[in-house]
């Protein structure tokens, strides 16, 4: 921990007091440097967040000071495709992130929280929720009612595609290695649950599930090997979700060209994607999952939680006491 002189808002910039923290496997691999990218030392960790508004700068039009905020994950993308800009000023790398009391933004990369959801649960929207989205919506063929979909594990981006798709009227099949877990996912809206310790080949047991046509969207999260059976368990015509870092593994393109599909990365989601997850959450009054909230001061307990894999949902860490 560490103390940095409180910085003043500049024109068009904000002070917010940071209420609630949630971590990404992004931000696990920056701490343990083994995230794809360099970062330089002593970076301020993690990139989403919620909290309050402290101050405000010149021509500010869009918040004042008390409003609760959330921070869209990459600056500066409000809406279309993405530039290369809007990385270059990431959270967490290669820009200090927001596990800190106050955290100076600008006000392009913030959005208002509803009402309906506490700091804890909009702090796990701007990355996990704002990529699923973009994994079932983002593309030229978006997701329809009566469609099905694949989605991998229980972590954060998983949980988001599960509810998402559910609550747009979609049949969810998920892979775990773990039937305690899938047995609670009915609850989220979950299909059929497959574990793929007990199918090995558990792309064949989606395609038995679905007629053996496959799903219209696979939301590939996995990590090595699993890019082979996620386009095995797509249909033809379908679309590939590949999200996140984990994804490893070589495959012939030919296969696409064969099969119709679509592969296409998911590099989050931009603020107009982030804005329409937030009301479809309050259209269908659906809630993230959150797995577990740490205080401030167990920080290296929530990284080392999700370091082990058995998390169901988003890890969160409470920043500060969210003002009366």
């Amino acid at each position: 921990m560490s103390t940095r002189r409180l910085p003043e808002p500049g024109r068009k910039q904000l002070l917010v007091r940071i209420n609630a923290v949630s971590l990404n496997y992004r931000d696990l691999a920056i701490a343990r440097g083994t995230y794809p990218l360099a970062s330089k030392p002593g970076l301020i960790p993690a990139s989403d967040c919620a909290g309050r508004v402290e101050a405000v700068g010149p021509d500010v039009a869009r918040f004042k000071v008390c409003d609760r905020v959330t921070n869209a994950f990459v600056p500066g993308w409000i809406s279309g495709k993405v530039t290369r800009s809007g990385f270059a000023r990431l959270r967490g790398n290669p820009c200090d992130g927001v596990l800190a009391e106050y955290v100076l933004f600008e006000e392009e990369e913030l959005i208002a929280t509803p009402g309906f959801l506490t700091d804890e649960e909009a702090a796990s929207t701007p990355c996990a929720g704002a990529s699923a989205w973009n994994a079932l919506y983002g593309g030229s063929e978006p997701l329809k009612p009566g469609e099905t979909v694949l989605v991998q594990g229980t972590g954060g981006v998983a949980m988001f595609a599960l509810q998402i798709a559910h609550a747009g009227g979609a049949a969810v099949v998920v892979t775990s290695s773990s039937d305690k877990k899938l047995e609670r996912l009915a609850a989220f809206g979950m299909w059929r649950g497959v574990n793929y310790r007990t199918h090995p080949e558990w792309h064949e047991e989606v395609r038995r599930l679905t007629d053996d046509e496959g799903v219209h969207i696979t939301v590939e999260i996995g990590g090595p090997g699993t890019l082979a059976r996620s386009i095995q368990a797509t249909r033809f015509g379908g679309t590939v979700s590949m999200v996140g870092v984990l994804t490893r593994g070589q495959v012939d393109p030919l296969i696409f060209m064969h099969r119709g599909l679509t592969l296409r990365s998911i590099g989050t989601g931009s603020r107009e994607m982030h804005e329409a997850l937030l009301r479809s959450m309050d259209r269908h009054r659906w809630r993230p999952v959150i797995d577990r909230v740490y205080p401030f001061e167990e920080a290296p307990a929530a990284f080392d939680r999700i370091e082990c894999g058995g998390h169901v949902g988003k890890v969160i860490i409470k920043a500060t006491e969210s003002p009366s």
